[in-house]
């Protein structure tokens, strides 16, 4: 059924119309449709399809994964990358039965180790040097760039214990090759943090990057903090990536205050985070806003950035001929308590809400989780 999107306030989007056709393809039209079936968007904001640059969707696949439909259009997101969930030894089943059946756009770092993440923490993926098949690694991604959008490594001392940075170090050389970007978790060393950043370069992505881990976090020292906020300035894409354990409202403030910005907002949503303290992306962009970021800021780190990781488009979002991918959401007043990843708290007296997801020609209601 054609669409006719009118009554909003476009955001994130060049050049918008007034009212936005969708034809029976999906695809944006560049004339009115005579018959389409109208939706009110009632005053509400219409950005580009939100983007969850970090989630866990491997359902079944590893003991933390949500389903895709979890972390999805029922909660405003329509285009979300799962972060490693998977390395090389499982990937065609994170194809076949995640990315290829979402009518969301699904894409995946690559775990570079073999058996990503089955047993969460309890096996991790790099034990040893058994745990990375660089070969079949290469093999995979070549074999699925179509939703590959970058290698994943978790450079953190429960992870990879003694070995330290040089599963970090084997990840940036597969993800050189490949010429894809690095994604690296962040947290307890060893690796300290500083070795991780001194491998990173340009469109490698820091996750976790306001976490609040001793001795794992931007704080720990000036010169760090230096370090990341040159890596920033360079073109290093420093990513929230709430998580259980890895965001804390004062990195986040004290990190906002000083000029350093995150690039993009994700969730890092799984089984153990799902119903608090992350709940949601619009959460989590609620967190965002009232720790310094503005509005416009907000909606970048979901819409034009995360997306271009993905290969979506995103200003141009409103262009005739290109498949509808949109979110309508409110932002509305608040006094809601929130919590972080180290039990912070801090009073959201603004919340983000999705009211709608456009996918092609298909309209979604959207809402969040958390109460």
């Amino acid at each position: 059924m054609a669409l006719r999107l009118t009554n909003f306030r476009p955001v994130g989007l060049d050049n918008a119309p007034a009212e936005i056709f969708v034809g029976d393809d999906g695809l944006v039209a560049g004339t009115p449709i005579a018959g389409a079936d109208t939706i009110d968007c009632k005053g509400a904001y219409l950005s580009p399809g939100w983007c969850d640059l970090h989630v866990h969707v491997w359902h079944g696949g590893t003991d933390i994964s949500v389903r895709a439909s979890e972390a999805g259009r029922k909660t405003g997101v329509t285009a979300m990358a799962d972060a490693g969930s998977s390395g090389e030894a499982a990937f065609h089943g994170l194809r076949e039965y995640v990315i290829e059946q979402q009518q969301e756009t699904v894409r995946a770092f690559l775990n570079i180790g073999s058996i990503g993440l089955v047993a969460c923490n309890r096996v991790p993926e790099l034990i040893d040097l058994r745990s990375i098949d660089v070969d079949r690694t290469l093999a995979v991604a070549e074999a699925n760039r179509d939703v590959i959008c970058g290698i994943k490594v978790r450079a953190s001392g429960v992870i990879s214990g003694a070995w330290g940075i040089t599963p970090a170090k084997i990840a940036k050389r597969v993800a050189e090759i490949l010429d894809l970007p690095l994604m690296v978790h962040i947290g307890e060393p060893p690796p300290l943090i500083d070795e991780v950043f001194d491998i990173l370069t340009p469109g490698d992505i820091v996750t976790h990057c306001f976490n609040g881990k001793k001795a794992g976090s931007i704080r720990d020292t000036k010169a760090l903090f230096a370090q990341a906020q040159q890596l920033a300035g360079s073109g290093v894409r420093m990513d929230i990536g709430h998580g259980v354990a890895s965001f804390s409202f004062d990195t986040a403030r004290e990190a906002i205050a000083n000029g350093l910005k995150p690039w993009s907002i994700s969730t890092d949503l799984h089984l153990r985070n799902v119903n608090g303290p992350v709940y949601d992306l619009a959460t989590t962009m609620s967190k965002l806003l009232a720790v310094g970021l503005s509005f416009d800021e907000v909606i970048a780190g979901v819409t034009e950035r995360p997306r271009s990781v993905l290969g979506l488009g995103a200003s141009g979002g409103a262009t005739p001929g290109q498949k509808a991918d949109f979110t309508v959401f409110d932002v509305d007043a608040a006094n809601i308590d929130a919590v972080d990843s180290l039990g912070g708290h801090l009073t959201l007296e603004k919340r983000f809400e999705p009211r709608l997801t456009v996918i092609g020609a298909s309209a979604m209601p959207a809402a969040r989780r958390s109460a």
